[in-house]
């Protein structure tokens, strides 16, 4: 299997989509969505932005590579009785089945980040976005303070080494990378931009219990967690997610709030 769509199959990513909620749709309404669209939400996890750009009348295609999200995603679409929003399997590398010049906005947060090859991703971006139209990238930085890149950083230091060839997702999360990729697109540098924004993580419960979410429910963590009790590290793991996920919180004991700097990449296709 495609170790991608391994990984995102792996977990659950709606139970961490409950907690992104009400970030997505601000980010959405930042985006200027409007009636008449067609977007593109890349990488799109079972609608956390693709939902609520369907709620303002654009057409929305969700592809991901996790088949158990993209049912989630025709689940939540129903429910809400939105007929213009579908959800479909497929691989930011290689959007085959899109043809070119296909949408008005590209949206990918947090989401083709993690696809490989990551060139081939921001030539497919750009292939399938019309003359004049957008892409927007959120993704998490290397090395960042805040809580999904310290997440990750953790993750890391307790699995094993990736293999040879491997690009770490978060190298979309420097500003360098990003010019470069989408200049091999052919994208001039000046219509690319970069800005730091916040994405806040929400639940009614703890931190911990949020903790336990990422724990059961996403891949990373996951993997981190399968590899700790191999070298029954597990409690050294635990209690090192425990302090990050407690020392952000800004909400109290009772509540979870807690905040995470990315990237904001905008591009407009000439």
């Amino acid at each position: 299997m495609n170790p991608n769509k391994a990984l995102w199959e792996k977990g659950d990513f709606t139970r961490i989509a409950a907690a992104m909620r009400e970030s997505g749709e601000e980010l959405v309404e930042s985006l200027g969505v409007k009636d008449g669209m067609e977007i593109l939400d890349l990488g799109c996890g079972d609608g956390t932005t693709a939902l609520p750009a369907a709620q303002r009348g654009a057409t929305v295609l969700g592809v991901d590579i996790a088949a158990n999200l993209v049912a989630a995603g025709n689940v939540r679409a129903a429910a809400a009785g939105l007929e213009k929003l579908r959800f479909q399997e497929g691989d930011a590398s290689d959007l085959r089945g899109l043809a070119d010049e296909s949408f008005d906005l590209v949206v990918s947060i947090f989401g083709a980040m993690f696809a490989p090859r990551p060139f081939d991703v921001a030539k497919e971006m750009v292939r399938v976005t019309r003359r004049g139209g957008r892409i927007v990238m959120g993704n998490w930085i290397p090395g960042d303070p805040t809580l999904i890149a310290q997440l990750l950083k953790t993750s890391a230091a307790y699995t094993p080494p990736p293999p040879d060839g491997f690009i770490s997702p978060v190298s979309w999360g420097v500003e360098d990378n990003v010019y470069e990729r989408f200049a091999a697109a052919g994208v001039a540098a000046e219509n690319i931009g970069c800005e730091r924004a916040t994405y806040v993580f929400r639940s009614p419960a703890p931190p911990r219990a949020l903790l336990e979410t990422f724990k059961h429910y996403y891949g990373p963590t996951m993997n981190a967690f399968d590899a700790a009790s191999k070298d029954g590290r597990t409690a050294e793991l635990e209690a090192d997610l425990a302090q990050l996920f407690e020392q952000h919180n800004r909400a109290g004991a009772d509540r979870t709030e807690i905040p995470a700097t990315y990237l904001k990449v905008i591009v407009t296709k000439p």
